[in-house]
């Protein structure tokens, strides 16, 4: 299967990651996700994690530029030639401008941006019985009113807790930020002729079958 370098953009919520995982599997590609590599350099004190946690100890937003040299860094590691599935970047216009500057220098072509759509009532529901393994990071669906007691992760068994961020009141703020910050990138990657746009309703399997015929 030939090479493909992909983003994939959505609100949260939307199985952006599961579905980064299957593609990766299947087509053998590269997966960034650039939650991973700040998770990284920030836990490893890499010049970059310096730099970046110089910013967010003052309370202050890490600025584009250190986000795209972590981008960077992790492709020149990988090799650009297998082609790559970049998930949690860019989520701003001006992110997206210079991602797409950042690829014309290195003369990387960006062949497809599929946009997971999933309406907001549904959004709430999934975020709101996601469940994070501390030990390997993999998201877990439950209802927490119907057990009384948090169970392990179905796939390392390490203790499962629920981010900060996936509590109700701050699931409606952050559908507020993507609805202002991240959906003009829709436009952006539209008029460039390369968005698909993927219904993200409905089992894993079925979706992933509509990102296929896509890709």
């Amino acid at each position: 299967m030939n090479k493909s370098n992909i983003i994939l953009v959505g609100p949260p919520g939307a199985g952006k990651g599961t579905q980064a995982i299957l593609l990766r599997d299947k087509m053998d590609l590269n997966y960034i996700s650039t939650g991973d590599l700040f998770r990284f350099n920030l836990n490893n004190s890499t010049a970059l994690g310096k730099k970046a946690q110089q910013y967010m100890s003052t309370g202050e937003l890490v600025p584009d530029s250190i986000t795209i040299n972590m981008l960077a860094e992790e492709l020149n590691s990988l090799g650009i030639d297998k082609g790559f599935i970049l998930d949690g970047f860019p989520r701003t216009l001006p992110q997206a401008e210079s991602l797409d500057a950042f690829m014309e220098d290195l003369s990387i072509e960006l062949d497809t941006v599929l946009f997971f759509d999933v309406p907001n009532d549904e959004l709430v529901l999934r975020l709101s019985s996601r469940y994070t393994c501390r030990e390997c990071q993999a998201p877990n669906m439950l209802n927490s009113s119907k057990t009384s007691e948090v169970p392990t992760c179905s796939q390392c068994n390490g203790e499962l807790y629920q981010r900060e961020d996936d509590t109700p009141s701050a699931i409606e703020r952050r559908l507020e930020v993507y609805d202002q910050e991240t959906k003009p990138i829709i436009n952006f990657y539209e008029t460039k002729g390369i968005l698909h746009t993927i219904d993200s309703l409905g089992k894993v399997e079925e979706v992933f079958s509509k990102v296929m015929e896509v890709v």
